[in-house]
Order: structure tokens, then sequence, then C-alpha cells
């Protein structure tokens, strides 16, 4: 899990953001949004999707509800109590290069 690579964080970061800023309206159930739906999202393949998705709840900070289909939903109150020193919590707060249109269509 140490010693990301870049475009492991580029991937890891976007599944983290699509789910912070995941709103009701994008996701097919009220309990969350499948990997499925969330490939599509991000636009990158299934297999990279579920890698992250492990890697995101092994943080706690998405929790999956389910077995079949698995939805997936971000846990703002565990991320909001991370140590700030934490990679992945350091990668989920650089807004540097963040299109944030992307997420809120007014």
């Amino acid at each position: 899990m140490d010693n990301f690579n870049s475009d492991e964080d580029k991937e890891l970061k976007a599944i983290g953001l699509e789910l912070m800023f995941m709103t009701p309206e994008k996701c097919s159930s009220d309990k969350g949004i499948t990997a499925v739906e969330l490939a599509k999202f991000v636009n990158l393949p299934l297999e990279v999707v579920k890698k992250k998705l492990s890697i995101l709840k092994d943080k706690g900070i998405v929790r999956v509800i389910g077995i079949n289909p698995k939805y997936w939903k971000f846990d703002e109150y565990n991320f909001q109590r991370m140590d700030e020193d934490d990679e992945v919590y350091l990668l989920l707060c650089s807004f540097d290069d963040v299109d944030f249109d992307k997420y809120f269509s007014y």
C-alpha cells in the first residue's frame, strides 16, 4: 500500500473524489453506487475500480452495503477522523489539479 506510483495515485484519487462528491442523483440506489456504475463515471476498468475500492474500504473511508450487488458509499465521518499524515488522506485532500465542475452541475 505504501509508495503509490503516479498512475495508481490518479486512479485512487479519481475514485475517491467521485465517491466523496457523489450525489444521490448519480446512484441507481439510495444505498450507494455499484462498482460497475463507478467504473463508468471514472472511465477505468472494473478490476482497477474494485482494487481501489478495496484500498479505500481498508482505510475505513468507504463502506460497502449488500452482497450482490455491492453498493459503495463514502464515509465522511471516518474520513474526517483520518490521520492527517495518511497518504490516502493527503491524496484526497490535494485539490490543485481537480476540476470541480465535473462533480457539480448547477
